[in-house]
């Protein structure tokens, strides 16, 4: 391995979408990685992408860049419903894998692609990252050392912006087969990081729905159905036998962001942000045996990357690159694989069916 890691990324728009927010200003700044190259379904945005971003190889067809040997691993930043194919397609050319959340469209795709990774023995990463998120890191050490004591109770509340209209290039979202909506996105990334933190959930009891039915196609003026769910509420039991509650829904206006509150027998933990676990942010707040929260300072051990590291979105997603490049190196690292991955979906299934059925399911175990 040379001393970067060679990336590739598929879907290396350099004006809109995740990679262009997250994955190309991370890569850009992370010393173990060289961006090599920039793969876009156009040569005009690949070659854009890779001048703004200073990828070495533009390319507009992602096989050619998974056949040439300055490539050592490739990042899947596209929409939820190519993750499968080309995902597969990476883990067979033999290269690492860095794909986003989620991992495929059911659960199915996503533990076939788990049992692929391991089968050719190459490194997959799964885009938690609320995982590497500093605040959320540290709010998972500080309950597994027994600042609160025992975890008693839970509550995840994420009230995030939904949308009444969008122009026809974006509203594929409404259909929930699709596997990109409020349940799997939104509530997916907030859950992981409330189960990173205190526990696995066993039982859920669920309600979701569609509180907006339609979306006007601002261009072709015309009213779309949607299927996707945006308001989602479980109850839940988590292994330790703590309860906790989630709310998470996508709406029009004045979307207050994130609390996720941890409480126990001997103390209380609270992280806030204005948006998610995942964009950076996070305010952490606890006591120990009192009702006065005060903010707590996050170790520096908890921040891998380097100062040049742009804050906001990229940063969580750097912090991913800092311990995937470590695992490919065979050194100790903790982020999030496929078989998490695998674990979420399984947990999404979970809440799904709950809601679906009106009735307390257990979470089946991995």
């Amino acid at each position: 391995m040379p001393d970067q890691i060679r990336l590739g990324i598929i879907g290396a728009s350099p004006t809109v979408g995740w990679a262009h927010r997250a994955h190309l200003p991370a890569t850009q700044a992370a010393t173990d990685w060289e961006l090599t190259g920039a793969c876009t379904t156009r040569m005009e945005t690949a070659e854009e992408s890779a001048r703004q971003y200073g990828a070495k190889i533009p390319f507009d067809d992602y096989h050619k860049m998974l056949a040439h040997p300055d490539i050592d691993a490739a990042a899947v930043v596209l929409r939820v419903p190519t993750h499968y194919e080309i995902t597969k397609d990476v883990i067979n050319a033999g290269k690492h894998v860095f794909t986003e959340w989620p991992l495929g469209k059911t659960t199915d795709e996503a533990r076939e692609l788990a049992a692929l990774a391991k089968e050719k023995g190459v490194r997959a990463i799964v885009g938690l990252q609320s995982r590497a998120a500093p605040a959320v890191m540290h709010m998972k050490e500080l309950v597994e050392a027994g600042y609160i004591g025992d975890v008693l109770s839970c509550s995840l509340r994420q009230i995030g912006s939904g949308v009444l209209t969008r122009d026809s290039g974006r509203t594929w979202q409404r259909d929930v087969e699709l596997g990109a909506n409020t349940l799997t996105i939104a509530a997916g990334h907030a859950i992981d990081a409330l189960r990173f933190v205190a526990g696995d959930f066993v039982r859920v009891s669920a309600q979701i729905t569609t509180q907006v039915p339609q979306w006007h196609e601002v261009d072709t003026d015309v009213m779309v159905d949607v299927t996707s769910p945006d308001t989602i509420l479980v109850n839940a039991t988590l292994e330790n036998g703590a309860s906790a509650s989630v709310h998470v829904s996508s709406i029009p206006y004045a979307g207050n962001g994130l609390t996720l509150e941890i409480f126990g027998t001997e103390g209380t933990l609270k992280a806030t942000s204005a948006g998610s676990t995942n964009v950076g942010g996070l305010r952490l707040d606890g006591t120990q045996g009192g009702n006065n929260l005060a903010e707590i300072d996050i170790p520096a051990r908890h921040t891998y990357v380097g100062e040049v590291m742009p804050k906001g979105a990229p940063f969580n997603v750097g912090q991913l690159y800092d311990q995937f490049a470590k695992g490919i190196r065979g050194e100790e690292n903790s982020y999030p694989d496929f078989d998490t991955a695998v674990e979420l979906h399984v947990l999404i299934d979970a809440i799904r069916q709950s809601s679906d059925e009106g009735r307390t399911v257990d979470v089946p175990r991995e």
